[in-house]
């Protein structure tokens, strides 16, 4: 028995080791983990397979292979998840993958969009390095209602 290297805390025979053997994951996340744990493997069998067929089409084996034989991965962090439910047929996934090339640390980022397919998900493309909407406050005027709930303008109340 071996600790499987997504970072579930479960033994790879029980968490990522079935779905590399040909199992169908029961949710985006658990495709997710499973093909960061064939990276770390180096299954890309199981990497090119669980892609869409849109996405296979791009995959670039060899040089998936080659940049990957660089890098030693080091740990998985799922960051956000959102769909992919029982009713669901999409969903997304945000990681932070680590790990070290030639001794240096480094993180991939990635949100990964994810689609069910006769009971199967896949991998359907994903954003490196997503970043978030812009925060958007409103400015509130010297003589507007304090946002506070006072009743008092702003200048006489939290504004002053």
């Amino acid at each position: 028995m071996t600790h499987c290297p997504c970072g579930s805390d479960s033994e790879f025979e029980q968490c990522c080791g079935p779905l590399i053997g040909g199992a169908a994951a029961s949710t985006p996340e658990a495709l997710m983990r499973s093909r960061y744990t064939a990276f770390v493997r180096g299954d890309f069998d199981h990497v090119e397979n669980t892609n869409a067929p849109e996405a296979r089409d791009g995959f670039d084996r060899s040089g998936t292979e080659s940049d990957n034989s660089t890098r030693q991965w080091t740990a998985l962090e799922i960051l956000d998840t959102s769909g992919g439910g029982p009713g669901d047929d999409t969903g997304l996934v945000e990681f932070a993958a680590y790990y070290k090339l030639v001794g240096q640390p480094g993180v991939h980022h990635e949100r990964s969009t994810f689609r069910r397919e006769a009971g199967r998900w896949f991998y359907v493309d994903g954003v490196i390095n997503p970043k978030s909407p812009p925060r958007r406050t409103e400015k509130v005027g010297r003589n507007d209602p304090c946002p506070c709930g006072s009743g008092k303008k702003h200048k006489k109340c939290c504004g002053a």
